[in-house]
């Protein structure tokens, strides 16, 4: 078998206004349309249906902005770390063993962190923020912190002793000094780890409060940190004692994300004395909804290590190339479902009133918000389907990365830009479901996506290239065609569900056809931009092929009056007007 090797295809607003009714109880265990939500045993609100609620809450479009911009800064610089990461190492086994060995700490970073904490710890804090119980909401934030240093602590103990394991585990398609390589690299990376896990409990409480800027552009820092290892030793070693000391620099990078956050956390929650208590009745219910969340995040996680275990029996540069695909595929999931959804969660976990109340509020915000995330998805998905090669080659092109390399990407990109919107969405609708503190069905999905994707890509990696006759190396794409299916059919779930319990939701069929076909139409026109182009320099090819398609997509959309495209053209043109002198 030949040497071979970051988030997984995701599970990623104008609302109205937060109910002020006063039945705070029902809010939390009562039933919505027939179904009872998942009780919330002693639940912040009930213990404080006294107190009043605060009556204005920040807007959830403003706070979307917020974090969109964030996420949008940090990603462009993430985008430049992979460029110069390409450079460096292509499509080579060093490059494999990077990605594979990232992949284990970052499974603890997403179960742990963004992904468990956020959707157990805000609902319950921002709730008590609600309350104005603020003495209650720092315990619960410091009890937090000092549960989550303990665990993660142990963890990361366990894990660099286990790593030769964990090695063969996720990658056993590698051998000789790729594996010992990966070895090397998750024991440097997996301390990093634990960093990024305490940022995510910083991120918690700055959303909680609506301080979404900062916790958002803090990874700005960690992706700082690698590329100036790239550059300062990139030319002066090879590539696998590179390969180290980019991952001691992600190291110094999570300290430095979570050392970004801290100053403004330590504002916020006063005064900061973690500690370890689990008798409080809030903190229990935060580590209570943990661990359904742990387990349905790290089902979706599985799915990842799936992927990467079946790459790593493909040829070299399969693993890596199937990294470099995905940070182009997270890029629209982050900045317009991530946005959104973050924005949102701790929003609806503020929502009050009665049964029928609360059902409304949640419908108004998952509708506003579904609406806005297709607008941006649509055409991103198109880009990926029908330009993807410009986009790889504009962003990944230089040193080692050559043309087919990005033709490479473009297909990886491809199968995974099917089920873009199904896997955004998803993202909103997890939202919902965690304030409304069911994590149960989330896990009962989750574990069919990851079930299906599994079975479907282990035929269309391995075994499909040879029924019909191309090369194994495109095996991947079925790797990520097949968790598009996975994606949609999970998707199709968790709307019907909820669509029982709080009503009809939803993105009108009327308003997506004319996304599609607008979409299409600036896709035509691109490769109309690229045929005049001709063979060039992959950036002013970049620069035609999608400013015609962007600005094609705008003009349709606006021309069918859709809000969102008129909106976009009149903050562009209010752009351009104070740029005048």
């Amino acid at each position: 078998m030949k040497d071979s090797n970051g988030a997984p295809p995701t599970k990623p607003a104008n609302p109205s206004a937060q109910s002020d009714a006063a039945s705070t109880a029902q809010a939390d265990a009562g039933v919505i349309a027939g179904e009872t939500l998942e009780p919330m045993a002693a639940t912040p609100s009930e213990l404080l249906a006294e107190k009043p609620a605060r009556k204005s809450v920040p807007s959830t479009g403003r706070s979307a902005f917020f974090v969109g911009s964030g996420i949008l800064i940090s990603r462009i610089i993430g985008l430049i770390r992979q460029r110069i990461f390409a450079h460096y190492f292509g499509t080579s086994a060093a490059g494999d063993a990077f990605s594979a060995a990232f992949r284990i700490p970052n499974f603890l970073q997403n179960i742990f962190g963004e992904g468990a904490l956020s959707a157990s710890f805000i609902p319950v804090y921002a709730k008590l923020l609600a309350h104005e119980a603020e003495k209650e909401a720092n315990h619960v934030a410091n009890a937090v912190l000092g549960l989550l240093a303990l665990i993660t602590s142990l963890v990361v103990l366990v894990g660099v002793l286990a790593t030769p394991y964990l090695t063969d585990f996720i990658a056993p398609g590698f051998e000789g000094e790729t594996r010992e390589l990966t070895i090397q690299l998750v024991r440097i990376l997996f301390p990093g780890a634990g960093l990024l896990v305490l940022s995510a409990w910083c991120l918690g409480v700055l959303n909680s409060h609506h301080r979404f800027f900062i916790s958002y552009t803090a990874p700005v820092a960690w992706n700082l940190a690698i590329i100036a290892s790239l550059i300062a030793y990139g030319g002066r070693v090879g590539q696998f004692p590179l390969a180290a000391v980019v991952a001691w620099a992600s190291v110094i990078g999570s300290a430095l994300q979570f050392g970004i956050q801290l100053p403004t956390v330590l504002k916020l929650v006063r005064p900061f004395r973690p500690v370890i208590d689990t008798a409080s009745t809030h903190v229990r219910t935060v580590v209570t909804r943990f661990f359904p969340v742990f387990m349905s995040r790290g089902v979706i996680q599985i799915s990842a290590f799936v992927d990467a275990i079946l790459a790593s029996f493909l040829p070299t540069g399969a693993v890596v190339a199937l990294t470099y695909a995905q940070s182009l595929y997270t890029l629209p999931v982050s900045l317009f479902g991530m946005s959104v959804s973050a924005a949102e969660l701790p929003a609806m976990s503020r929502a009050i009133g009665s049964t029928q109340e609360v059902a409304h509020v949640l419908r108004q915000r998952l509708d506003a918000g579904l609406r806005r995330i297709a607008f941006f998805i649509v055409p991103s998905a198109v880009a990926f389907l029908a330009l993807g090669d410009v986009i790889a080659a504009v962003l990944y092109q230089t040193g080692q990365f050559k043309q087919d390399a990005a033709i490479y990407v473009w297909g990886i990109l491809a199968g995974s830009s099917i089920g873009l919107l199904a896997s955004t969405l998803g993202r909103l609708y997890s939202s919902t479901y965690y304030a409304l503190h069911d994590t149960r069905t989330l896990l009962l999905y989750a574990v069919i996506h990851v079930s299906l994707a599994t079975v479907l890509g282990y035929f269309c990696a391995i075994h499909l290239p040879g029924f019909i006759g191309i090369a194994p190396k495109w095996g991947v794409v079925g790797l990520t065609a097949s968790a598009s299916v996975a994606a949609w059919i999970e998707f199709v779930l968790l709307r019907r569900t909820l669509n029982r319990r709080i009503g009809h939701s939803g993105v009108p069929i009327p308003y997506l056809l004319k996304l599609w076909f607008a979409a299409f139409l600036g896709a035509a026109g691109g490769w109309g931009g690229k045929l005049l182009v001709g063979p060039r320099h992959p950036i002013p090819v970049a620069v035609v092929v999608l400013g015609v398609y962007g600005l094609s997509y705008f003009a349709v959309t606006s021309a069918f009056g859709i809000p969102e495209a008129r909106t976009m053209i009149g903050r562009a043109v209010r752009i351009i007007k104070n740029l005048k002198p």
